[in-house]
């Protein structure tokens, strides 16, 4: 399946306006039972989560009645919804508001991630910043974008290949166990500067853009990485799991690094991953 421009330009539309009507007006203003545990105090649901994940499922239900839809929130009552992707002809992936501890302590580094997958491929992706109101974009083979509040778009491109030594990234090593943790955070003294935004959305805008060389998860939740991935691809880089295998819709296991090119990346997975 392909998306015509009028459903991309729905899409687009869908997700800025759930931003605006469920996640802008509650930032920094949650109130009492705004904000709950889902697994530890570090893993939480806001009413922003809930309310724009509702909203945006009504909303691509009724323009695509047969698609599947996988939502971060809806996931915790059927887990059977991420398998399915690899075989859907057409799906929805949504995390309404990825980085929800940022989102939850005040802090304007969170997003709206928005994956469409057909036949086990992403074939689109979008990530909107509900504070600025900027949006990235990618479909498959027409590139990646940033598109302005403003109406100002321009295309994006990976940083270039530098060694190890002069490089900027992340490795998020929050769900890895030892003595992987403690190997990958001591490798990561070999990079420029490391840091981490727990924010999977500002994290593939900055590395698709070209303002960080390399991002790595381990963890693999299609709501976090299937857009970013796409996003990063389509502005010229090279990701793929840990095993060097392609990362695809349905899978949650195996790692995950986005870098400029294969070389780097292939460099990151030795001197970082140490594998």
């Amino acid at each position: 399946m392909t998306l015509s421009d009028l459903d991309f330009e729905y899409l687009m539309a869908t997700v800025a306006e759930a931003a605006a009507q469920e996640i802008l007006p509650r930032f920094r203003n949650l109130g009492v039972g705004g904000v709950s545990e889902k697994t530890s105090a570090i893993d939480v649901v806001t009413q922003a989560d809930l309310l724009a994940e509702k909203h945006t499922t009504a909303a691509l239900k009724s323009r695509f009645p047969d698609a599947l839809i996988v939502g971060e929130e809806a996931y915790e009552a059927d887990r059977s919804v991420v398998p399915a992707l690899a075989d859907a002809e057409l799906a929805f992936v949504i995390d309404p508001v990825d980085g929800t501890f940022n989102f939850a302590s005040g802090s304007p580094l969170f997003g709206t991630i928005l994956a469409v997958v057909a036949r086990g491929e992403t074939i689109a992706g979008i990530i909107h910043d509900p504070v600025l109101g900027d949006t990235v974009t990618a479909v498959r083979g027409a590139g990646a974008y940033l598109r302005r509040r403003g109406g100002q778009v321009s295309r994006l491109a990976v940083a270039p290949a530098v060694p190890l030594g002069e490089m900027v990234g992340l490795m998020s090593w929050g769900h890895m166990d030892e003595p992987h943790r403690s190997r990958i955070n001591a490798n990561m003294a070999k990079v420029r500067m490391s840091f981490s935004l727990n924010c999977s959305a500002y994290e593939y805008w900055l590395v698709a853009s070209g303002k960080i060389h390399f991002i790595g998860h381990a963890k693999l939740m299609p709501w976090d990485h299937l857009a970013g991935v796409l996003v990063h691809q389509e502005a010229g880089g090279f990701t793929a799991k840990f095993d060097g295998t392609p990362y695809r819709p349905g899978e949650t296991t195996g790692g995950i690094i986005s870098a400029p090119d294969e070389e780097s990346w292939r460099m990151i997975r030795r001197e970082i991953i140490g594998c």
